[in-house]
C-alpha cells in the first residue's frame, strides 16, 4: 500500500511541477546585447566588427551551434530553501536554449533571406529570456544568503561554428578533471586532415556527428598511465553486477541536475540498478525502490546517456522530447557488457560514502564548456591501453566499443551534494593518488560499457554503415567529448562497509 501511496505522490509532484514551469516561463523579459566584440577571444586581428557580421560569418561556415554560457557551473552556494527553485530556473535555461537551437536550425531559409534574422528571431530573444530567469535565481538565493554578483554577465550566448571545441571550461588552462589533459588522443588520426567538420551526413537528426568525430583506433598511440601506488595503498576490487538495462528502463530526466523537471536532461538515459529514478524521485523512493543488482544490498542507482545507431530506426522517442524532438534519433543500442567496480586509492585507506551520495562524472555539455570536466573515454577491445575523449573509436573487425568512466573518489566529509554538484567530490591527484586537502577517500567507481557495433564508414559519411553516437543536449552536436556518468549511492550500511573492508584488505569480492 505504502508504494502504491508513493507513486501517486510522485504523480502530484509531476503535475505541480508541470505548472510551475508553465509559470517559470512567463516571467518579464530586460533586452541586452547578444554578441561580443571582434578580438575578445584574443585572435590576432584585433580589426572590429559588427555583431552582425560576425554571426553572418559563423552562419556562412555551414553548420552551426548555440554557446551559452553555464550557470550552473558557477554557482557554489545555494541555500537549501533556495534549491528548488534554483534547480527549475536552470533547467529553465537548459531549455531555452534547446528551443533557440531548434529555431536556427528550421531557419536556414529565413537566415539567408534576412542578415538580421538569427538576432533579432533567435539570439535576441533567447538572451532577453536568460536574463530575466538568471535575475530570479539571483534573487532566490538572496532571500536567504547573500545574493550572487555577476550572474547577469552569463546571459549572453553567442554563435559558434559546429567544429570549434571550447578549450577549456574556466579559463584556467585545458586540464581535464582527471588531470590527464584535455582529450586524450586529441588531433590523432583525424580523417579529414585538417581538423574541420566535412560537409555531408551531419547526423541522421542533423546535429552530429560526422566522420571528422572518428578516429581508427589502431593510429592511435598508447597513452594510458597508472598512478605510483604507495605504501598505503588500497589495492582490493569489489564488483557488481546490476545487469545491462536488459528490461529498458529509459527517461529522460535527472534527479541529480535537474530534480522535479521532467525532461531535464533534454535526452534519453539508460539505468540499472535502482529501478525508481525518475526526476520526482526522492531519498525514500530509492531505499524503496527495487534494485537490478544481484545483491540487493546494492540499490544504488547508475545512469548514463544511451548510445543510439543512426541507420534510420524511428526508436520509441522519434516524436518525443529528448529523443527526436530534440536531435536524440536512431535505434537505441544495448551495452553487452556492464562493469561496475569499485578500487581503492593508490596511497591511502578508503572510508564508507555516505549514503545517498551524488556523483556526476564527464560533462554533458563539454563541447560548449570546454574541457575542463570531461573525463569519461572511448576505446575498443584489445586497444584499451588508448583512451580517447574526443574522438569515436573505429574499432578493428573482432572488436568493440568501450565507454569508461571513472567517478571521483574524494569527498568532502560532509555533503552528499553540492550547488554545481561537484564541489563536494574530486578526483584524487593522478600522479601520487593523494586527496585535495579536507577530503577522504572513497571507493572509486569504473564502469565499463561495451557495445558491438559494426565500425561506420568513412568513405560515405556513414551511409553504408552507420554512424554511432551518444545522446545529448542538442546544440552539443553529439560530440563525443560530451559523454558522462551518474551515480547515486544506496548501498546499504552492511554492504558499504564490506566494500570498505575488502577494498582496504587487498581483497577482490562482489
Amino acid at each position: 500500500m505504502r508504494r502504491n501511496t508513493r507513486k501517486r505522490s510522485k504523480t502530484t509532484r509531476r503535475a505541480i511541477a508541470a505548472l510551475a514551469a508553465t509559470a517559470l516561463g512567463a516571467g518579464g523579459l530586460v533586452a541586452a546585447n547578444v554578441y561580443a566584440s571582434a578580438g575578445e577571444n584574443g585572435g590576432g586581428n584585433t580589426t572590429k566588427s559588427s555583431p552582425q557580421d560576425q554571426a553572418n560569418q559563423v552562419l556562412a561556415a555551414g553548420a552551426t551551434t548555440i554557446d551559452c554560457p553555464d550557470v550552473g557551473n558557477r554557482l557554489r552556494q545555494v541555500p537549501d530553501q533556495a534549491r528548488a527553485e534554483v534547480d527549475r530556473e536552470l533547467a529553465l535555461l537548459d531549455q531555452q536554449v534547446a528551443d533557440a537551437y531548434q529555431r536556427l536550425q528550421n531557419s536556414a531559409q529565413a537566415i539567408r533571406q534576412d542578415g538580421n534574422f538569427a538576432d533579432n528571431a533567435i539570439m535576441g530573444p533567447l538572451q532577453d529570456k536568460r536574463t530575466a530567469t538568471i535575475d530570479r535565481i539571483a534573487i532566490a538565493i538572496g532571500r536567504t544568503a547573500d545574493r550572487p554578483q555577476g550572474l547577469e554577465s552569463l546571459a549572453a550566448c553567442t554563435l559558434r561554428a559546429a567544429g570549434d571545441q571550447a578549450d577549456t571550461g574556466n579559463g584556467e588552462g585545458g586540464e581535464s578533471q582527471n588531470g590527464q589533459g584535455p582529450g586524450q588522443g586529441e588531433g590523432q588520426g583525424q580523417d579529414q586532415g585538417n581538423g574541420q567538420e566535412e560537409p555531408g551526413n551531419n547526423g541522421q537528426a542533423g546535429n552530429g556527428p560526422v566522420a571528422a568525430d572518428f578516429v581508427d583506433i589502431t593510429t592511435v598511440q598508447p597513452n594510458v598511465n597508472s598512478s605510483q601506488r604507495q605504501q598505503n595503498a588500497s589495492l582490493g576490487k569489489f564488483t557488481t553486477d546490476c545487469g545491462v538495462n536488459a528490461n529498458k528502463l529509459y527517461n529522460t530526466d535527472n534527479i541529480i541536475v535537474a530534480p522535479g523537471v521532467e525532461n531535464g536532461a533534454h535526452h534519453t538515459h539508460d539505468y540499472v540498478g535502482n529501478q525508481a529514478n525518475d526526476a520526482f524521485a526522492d531519498n525514500e523512493d530509492f531505499a524503496a525502490g527495487e534494485t537490478t543488482c544481484q545483491n540487493q544490498g546494492d540499490k544504488s542507482s547508475y545512469y548514463w546517456p544511451v548510445l543510439r545507431l543512426q541507420d534510420g530506426t524511428r526508436e520509441f522517442d522519434a516524436d518525443q522530447p529528448g529523443g527526436g524532438a530534440e536531435g536524440n534519433a536512431g535505434r537505441i543500442l544495448t551495452a553487452s557488457q556492464v562493469t561496475l567496480e569499485y578500487v581503492g586509492n593508490p596511497s591511502s585507506e578508503v572510508v564508507a560514502m555516505p549514503k545517498f551520495l551524488r556523483i556526476i562524472t564527464g560533462d554533458a555539455k563539454a563541447f560548449t564548456n570546454g574541457t575542463a570536466n570531461a573525463n569519461a573515454a572511448w576505446s575498443c577491445t584489445g586497444f584499451e591501453d588508448r583512451q580517447l575523449t574526443d574522438k569515436y573509436p573505429i574499432c578493428p573487425e573482432g572488436s568493440s566499443v568501450v565507454r569508461t568512466s571513472k567517478f571521483q573518489s574524494c569527498w568532502d566529509g560532509q555533503n552528499v551534494d553540492s550547488a554545481n554538484h561537484r564541489d563536494h567530490v574530486a578526483f584524487a591527484d593522478p600522479a601520487t593518488g593523494a586527496c585535495p586537502n579536507g577530503f577522504k577517500a572513497i571507493p572509486q567507481l569504473v564502469q565499463r560499457l561495451v557495445y558491438d557495433v559494426d565500425a561506420p564508414s568513412m568513405n560515405d559519411n556513414g551511409r553504408s554503415s552507420a554512424f554511432y553516437a551518444v545522446d545529448g543536449f542538442p546544440e552539443q552536436m553529439h560530440k563525443p567529448i560530451t559523454d558522462h556518468g551518474d551515480f547515486v549511492n544506496v548501498f546499504d550500511e552492511q554492504l558499504m562497509n564490506t566494500m570498505v573492508e575488502c577494498i582496504n584488505t587487498g581483497r577482490e569480492c562482489q
